[in-house]
């Protein structure tokens, strides 16, 4: 017996057409997911959500966070002789320098210069100059520009690195991160040595809530903020044009992290590990561990609420002035 039009040509119509409702339903709902993710990460600046880039390193020591300088020339007493010394690449450069490192005390090689071009180099292709800098606050510069054909990096060990940010709270220690954002802290420490960071400051404070146990694990029961778990403020002298950095490195947030929001010079402190952010910003160092409680202190001070791109945001009522400041006497057992 022949089947009925709507029996036997219905049905798949049927099933085409609520196939394709699933579809734009899935659709939208991605759409508006990606749309509400990128407005809450807004609230920071988020360069690109889902972007991740090359290099971990969330403690600056990871063998894969080993990153250079383009068209930096680092001058130097040499430890290795880049004649005698040549590699493939300025990772493994890079590298045999962080070998020179022991696990107390400073590092026999903190700069390494690399010829990376192998038009430009010639016969100097290869070569890798492994450098003692006196200073590793500031390291002696030789030449910087396009016309340079080297590729430098520094590298710190044990209780070397390390600037201040000075509060009326404290001091919050920050260990610097190199090897994973050499941009990043050439930037920091040229404004170390102009001694000028009137206009640097903290303006928002956000405690963990009920979100973040006291380690800055999340917990699975509770939402991803508001609070957010951070302090933020800006990294910029007043007076002195801002040139964007680049991004760099992006290790996952952690409990005490340091890092740029998009290209700076705005900065955030994260007050708990935010690993729903997904590797997207610069990390270009970290609070020592025993200052977290001066972070935790600023974040429970007085604030007021504000919406910053539809994103509820608690901004103190008095911001925190800061000075950048180096730091000289942790000794040979700090981070």
């Amino acid at each position: 017996m022949g089947r009925r039009p709507n029996e036997a040509g219905g049905r798949p119509l049927f099933w085409i057409l609520v196939a394709a409702v699933l579809i734009s339903c899935a659709l939208a709902y991605l759409g508006l997911s990606t749309a509400l993710r990128r407005q809450e990460s807004r609230f920071l600046g988020l360069p690109n959500d889902g972007l991740e880039l090359e290099g971990t390193g969330a403690g600056g020591g990871d063998e894969d966070c080993c990153r250079g300088q383009e068209h930096l020339e680092l001058w130097g007493p040499a430890v290795k002789w880049g004649a005698d010394h040549k590699f493939n690449s300025s990772r493994d450069c890079c590298r045999a320098c962080k070998a020179m490192c022991g696990s107390v005390g400073p590092c026999l090689c903190n700069s390494w210069v690399f010829c990376g071009d192998r038009e430009r180099c010639g016969e100097r292709f290869g070569e890798c100059w492994l450098k003692k800098q006196e200073d590793v606050l500031l390291p002696a510069l030789h030449d910087l520009g396009e016309k340079v054909i080297w590729t430098s990096g520094l590298i710190y060990g044990i209780g070397e690195g390390i600037v201040g940010l000075e509060t009326d709270y404290g001091t919050l220690h920050i260990k610097l991160f190199p090897d994973c954002a050499p941009h990043s802290i050439t930037y920091i420490l040229e404004l170390l040595r102009s001694h000028r960071c009137a206009g640097c400051q903290i303006y928002r404070a956000e405690s963990r809530g009920p979100s973040w146990d006291p380690k800055g694990d999340h917990l699975s029961y509770a939402s991803f903020g508001p609070p957010y778990a951070l302090v933020q403020g800006t990294l910029e002298a007043e007076g002195v044009q801002f040139k964007k950095l680049p991004l760099e490195a992006c290790s996952t947030i952690k409990r005490g992290s340091v890092a740029w929001i998009d290209s700076g010079p705005e900065f955030f402190i994260s007050l708990a590990n935010h690993d729903e952010w997904r590797r997207a910003y610069t990390v270009f160092g970290a609070i020592l561990p025993e200052d977290m409680e001066i972070a935790e202190k600023i974040a429970g001070l007085q604030t007021r609420s504000d919406v910053w791109n539809n994103i509820d945001v608690l901004v103190l009522e008095k911001p925190i002035y800061l000075k950048l400041k180096r730091i000289t006497n942790l000794g040979a057992n700090g981070p």
